[in-house]
C-alpha cells in the first residue's frame, strides 16, 4: 500500500527555519516526480518545489526562491523541504506529492500526504 507520510513541521518565529521530510513507501520511488505543495486558509493550493524523477533538477517557486530548498534521498525514499528565513505568509498546510515521471493516458500514478501544519508567527 502507498504511504507519504509528512514530518517536521510545527510553529517557528519570522526568520526561522524548518525542515519538513516526506517519507514514501509502496512505490518505486526513483521514478516519481516529488513535490511540496501548500495551502493558506482561504487561498488556492499552490506548488511550492518539485524534485525530477529523470533528472537531478529541481524547481520552486517564485515566492520562495532562495529561500526553499527541495532534494531528495532515493536511498531512504524520502523528500525534503529546507525552508529558511521564514515569513508569516508561509503559514500553511504543506501536502507532499508524488506523481508517476512516466504517465499516459492509460496509466497514471499520483499519490498525496495527509499535509502538515506550519505557522510562522512572532
Amino acid at each position: 500500500q502507498v504511504q507519504l507520510v509528512e514530518s517536521g513541521g510545527g510553529l517557528v518565529q519570522p526568520g526561522g527555519s524548518l525542515r519538513l521530510s516526506c517519507a514514501a513507501s509502496g512505490f518505486t520511488f526513483s521514478e516519481y516526480r516529488m513535490s511540496w505543495y501548500r495551502q493558506a486558509p482561504g487561498k488556492e493550493r499552490e506548488l511550492v518545489a518539485v524534485s525530477s524523477g529523470v533528472d537531478n533538477s529541481t524547481n520552486t517557486a517564485d515566492s520562495v526562491k532562495g529561500r526553499f530548498t527541495i532534494s531528495r534521498d532515493n536511498a531512504k525514499n524520502t523528500v525534503y523541504l529546507q525552508m529558511d528565513s521564514l515569513k508569516s505568509e508561509d503559514t500553511a498546510v504543506y501536502y507532499c506529492n508524488a506523481r508517476w515521471e512516466w504517465a499516459g493516458p492509460r496509466t497514471q500514478r499520483d499519490y498525496w500526504g495527509q499535509g502538515i501544519q506550519v505557522t510562522v508567527s512572532s
